[in-house]
């Protein structure tokens, strides 16, 4: 470790990569500040006050080592990750997908980190980027005022982000007459299928 211990780093976001960032850097002595907007400021997307909030899709994908996504989160969980033991903890049946449920995986995640001694949480949004050692991880849900910020690093040029939300039904709001449950490739009944035309797609 060629950092020195007493070195306090900001991570800005607590978001997966923000989450995972900050506790792989205390789980070697290092302090760590841990920045989020929420509840201050939020995007859209968002709808809880945790870290590590699942906002597209509570699926992590594969999870078999016969694959390269399972075997990345095999790599990570071999690496003391936090983001894979909460997911482990909070998994729930998606065939031979790593799904978990998403409000107990953020408020785990966010219970181990609000937890930590070593980690100072500010919640606030930051929109220069801090001085010292720094890690930004805020990902496409960056504010305007951040993302302008980082675009003025010189030979950084401009910053395009892309994201997708998936629609989130009740189990109510569904006929049961017309789905059917299946998962991909025969492993199992863990989805439920909604068919429909064209049209009503």
């Amino acid at each position: 470790n060629s950092m020195d211990n007493n070195t306090r780093v900001t991570v800005v976001g607590a978001g997966l990569a923000g989450c995972e960032a900050a506790w792989q850097l205390v789980r070697r002595g290092i302090p760590v500040t841990l920045a989020e907007m929420k509840p201050q400021r939020r995007s859209p997307a968002h709808h809880s006050d945790s870290f590590a909030e699942l906002v597209c899709s509570n699926s992590f994908r594969g999870d078999r080592l016969s694959n390269a996504v399972g075997l990345l989160k095999e790599e990570m969980r071999r690496c003391g990750s936090l983001i894979m033991s909460a997911a482990d903890r909070c998994r729930v049946p998606a065939g031979g997908a790593l799904a978990v449920d998403r409000e107990g995986f953020s408020a785990e995640v966010t219970r181990a980190l609000t937890s930590h001694p070593l980690i100072q949480v500010e919640r606030t949004e930051v929109t220069e980027i801090p001085s010292g050692k720094v890690i930004i991880a805020t990902g496409p849900l960056t504010s305007d005022a951040l993302s302008e910020a980082i675009g003025k690093i010189p030979g950084l040029g401009t910053l395009n982000f892309y994201d997708a939300a998936a629609p989130i039904v009740t189990r109510e709001s569904l006929n049961m007459e017309k789905i059917f449950r299946m998962s991909r490739y025969g492993r199992g009944g863990d989805y439920l299928n909604c068919p429909m035309t064209e049209e009503e797609y």
